[in-house]
């Protein structure tokens, strides 16, 4: 890039120019994706998508009834009444235990775009947000890059199975120099893959009730539970979200549709939605995309076997993924939910630091030429997790992939001759 064409912008445009807001590991998954394959082709086990059921949405995205002309022309910015409508009677009916009217939902160009709306709205420039660890590394992208805002991590601690509670959570508020306004939680976790019990949201919403700040609660893993532990809403838990709790959910994980950006906002705050609605406009979903998916979702019978296949192929291929860890003697946590797991590669480390750690990506990343989440992008507050993915790709892929880090991990330290 030639200095005079980044001195031509403004000091944001040349932030963003020469300092990208994505973590290392995607600007590598870029980078490797578009190389062709060598003699051990490239293997992304760092994406959370879920490729695993497009045989189910494909089909029934194309038999989609014939487009009406109404949706070459503008709508609300924040989404057509009707689809709203059919959004709120399917999440009712699917995960949230109760039907939301139209009014009280806000469609958005994806899950990031909502977030990104949603603090503009809550916080202003400085305001700090709370965000439990191990987290989705996405997060401080869409709260940071152009709200402004500061995120404070919650850390959570390996030895107690990386549980929140409300002394983290004190103890991360009295940290922050700076006003906190609300504290974001994902449920089912990212990239724990644990689910919250309504015992834990209860905790979490009497702790921010306390403090008189907002909770936006990430479900965007909602329909993707396969273990024991049932999802359970922070609808369902209060008869009322009030002012000061609100939902966020996406197509992008549960029916493996991430390029369709389309995210939502649930809330009952007037204001909040108001104000979301004067920023719809720069991430407004397309017409047609409201239409398909407006189909897709009403269609009662094909949602119930959609969501059932979809706990089931899930469920079959993190048993063969957790087999396949165990096999390659790489120890992991126990997940319930989600498309990804964390690994505990702790023992692999160097020494206990992060430079350790950034050594250990590369060298899975070089050697074996296979892409995992450090554990420094998901905030872990200890060196040696990696999130490895297992559903963006074919299994007998992802097995590959795991075979070929144990095989790295266990063969002869890095210099030395076998």
């Amino acid at each position: 890039m030639q200095p005079d064409s980044v001195q031509a912008l403004a000091r944001r445009g040349a932030q963003l120019a020469t300092e990208s807001p994505m973590a290392d590991y995607i600007v590598e998954h870029f980078q490797r994706s578009s190389v062709g394959d060598g003699a051990e082709p490239y293997i992304p086990l760092c994406i959370a998508e879920n490729s695993q059921l497009h045989d189910l949405v494909l089909p029934r995205i194309r038999a989609a009834a014939e487009v009406p002309g109404r949706i070459l022309g503008y709508d609300a910015m924040i989404g057509a009444e009707e689809f709203r409508t059919q959004l709120g009677a399917f999440m009712g009916r699917t995960f949230l235990g109760r039907c939301f009217p139209p009014e009280q939902i806000a469609v958005m160009a994806g899950a990031g775009t909502v977030l990104e709306n949603v603090f503009y709205a809550l916080a202003d420039p400085g305001d700090a947000v709370l965000v439990p660890t191990p987290s989705y590394a996405g997060f401080w992208t869409d709260l940071e890059t152009r709200n402004g805002l500061s995120i404070v991590p919650v850390h959570c601690a390996a030895d107690e199975e990386f549980k929140l509670t409300p002394a983290r959570l004190e103890a991360a508020l009295a940290s922050s120099e700076r006003p906190v306004k609300a504290l974001l939680f994902t449920n089912p976790d990212n990239p724990r893959g644990s689910v919250a019990t309504p015992a834990e949201i209860e905790q979490v919403l009497a702790w921010a009730e306390g403090h008189g700040i907002h909770v936006v609660f990430d479900e965007i893993y909602a329909l993707s539970v396969f273990g024991e532990t049932p999802f359970t809403s922070v609808a369902q838990v209060r008869p009322k979200l009030g002012s000061h709790v609100h939902i966020v959910w996406a197509f992008s994980k549960d029916f493996g549709a991430s390029g369709l950006r389309c995210g939502l906002l649930v809330s009952e705050n007037e204001a909040l939605l108001a104000a979301v609605n004067g920023l719809a406009y720069w991430g407004a979903v397309s017409g047609h995309t409201q239409w398909m998916l407006g189909q897709l979702i009403s269609d009662e019978a094909w949602v119930d076997h959609y969501c059932a296949e979809l706990r089931r192929r899930l469920g079959v291929t993190y048993a063969r993924v957790a087999q396949a860890l165990g096999a390659a003697g790489i120890p992991m946590v126990p997940a319930e939910a989600g498309i990804f797991v964390l690994c505990d590669m702790r023992q692999f480390l160097g020494d206990p630091s992060w430079d350790a750690e950034h050594a250990l990506w590369r060298r899975i990343l070089d050697g074996a030429n296979v892409n995992v989440t450090p554990g420094s992008a998901c905030r872990i507050e200890e060196p040696g997790f990696m999130r490895l993915c297992y559903a963006a790709i074919p299994l007998d892929t992802v097995l590959c992939g795991i075979e070929r880090i144990g095989r790295l991990l266990h063969g002869p330290p890095p210099g030395l001759r076998p």
